[in-house]
């Protein structure tokens, strides 16, 4: 598994998770709070207003992954575990995950090449650590993530006995549809890409009426729970060759390229080709930082993330350090939830 060599240098402690979705809250999914921030200040507002704040030309790169049932009880030789299931490999393997039943709290370090899990009448046997070659985990305690061969069909026991992944901030468990934007037409993704969750489509209508450009891309997501100073690992990625031309054109009329989320910036920033973007699909192990900046995106909507996360890099690398630090010290400060089913941000930094 790849390790950071730079860890994000964003402190603050999140002041709340959010619990359950905004409609259980009593909200519209565009009610939710939008912190607006640039370098001329902050401003809160609701995810709603979000037509205010871009500019005919803006193209806003949105991700059509939709999120599949990933989470399934299982045995790992005999006892019970947690399985997660992430990515379909070319050879009919699959990407796993082994956790802590019966609440999936944390990773299980301790399998071995070998082992073997059963769900159902499919079962699993673990090949090897993902990516190949992975050193241990951060921790220097056993593995993450496996790649498995499956004998028998594990597609049908997760559509049976699957849910969605979840974890222990939640009240309770919330159905599939919770975790489905209205860009979600391509199942794949083991976890919501959730920067895109509070638009709705009345948004979607204002946003092109007011001239702003809607290129659809696409990322299937792993699963989140990376230990501390862990890389996202590689995704499978695809974008086509009408949303590569609508980023160009936008920014050869000055138009700025905002992408909805960490995984609509990894996918066109790894279609960047010199200073243009091009169609391309494929497994992408690009890793966005301050070091390693995005040559193309220019501003992010995203969710809220924990003080270790990888994805904290991202962000600084996109809006800057300075501006992400008083984004997040603002954030705590206003009381905004965190997590998929949280509060966002609109952050122009470059």
């Amino acid at each position: 598994m790849t390790t950071l060599h730079e860890t994000p240098h964003t402190h603050f402690t999140a002041s709340a998770f959010a619990p359950q979705p905004a409609e259980e809250r009593g909200l519209a999914r565009d009610e939710v709070r939008l912190l607006v921030g640039t370098p001329d200040g902050i401003d809160h507002v609701r995810f709603r207003d979000l037509p205010d704040h871009l500019h005919a030309g803006d193209v806003l790169v949105v991700n059509t992954s939709a999120t599949v049932n990933a989470e399934v009880d299982a045995t790992l030789d005999g006892e019970p575990v947690v399985l997660h299931v992430a990515h379909h490999l070319e050879d009919g393997d699959r990407v796993v995950e082994l956790r802590t039943a019966p609440d999936a709290v944390r990773a299980l370090l301790d399998a071995r090449e070998g082992s073997v899990v059963v769900v159902g009448d499919t079962r699993l046997v673990l090949r090897e650590p993902w990516p190949a070659g992975a050193p241990s985990s951060p921790t220097g305690h056993g593995n993450r993530l496996w790649r498995a061969a499956v004998r028998g069909d594990l597609d049908r026991q997760l559509d049976w006995n699957g849910r969605p992944i979840a974890y222990g901030y939640l009240d309770h468990r919330y159905p599939l549809s919770a975790y489905q934007t209205v860009f979600g037409s391509r199942p794949g993704s083991a976890e919501m890409a959730s920067a895109g969750r509070p638009f709705t489509d009345a948004l979607v209508t204002r946003l092109v009426t007011s001239g702003i450009q809607v290129a659809p891309v696409t990322l299937h997501t792993g699963v989140s729970s990376q230990e501390a100073g862990e890389a996202p690992g590689p995704e499978w990625f695809e974008v086509p060759p009408t949303s590569a031309r609508v980023i160009n054109g936008a920014r050869s009329n000055a138009g700025r390229v905002i992408a909805v989320g960490t995984t609509a910036t990894r996918a066109v920033e790894s279609s960047v080709r010199g200073r243009h973007v091009v169609a391309s699909r494929g497994w992408t192990d690009r890793v966005i930082t301050p070091a390693d900046p995005p040559r193309v995106i220019d501003g992010l909507i995203t969710g809220w993330h924990d003080p270790m996360a990888s994805h904290l890099l991202l962000v600084e690398a996109v809006a800057g350090r300075g501006l992400t630090q008083a984004a997040y010290d603002a954030a705590v400060a206003e009381g905004y939830l965190w997590h998929e089913f949280g509060d966002s941000a609109l952050l122009l930094g470059r």
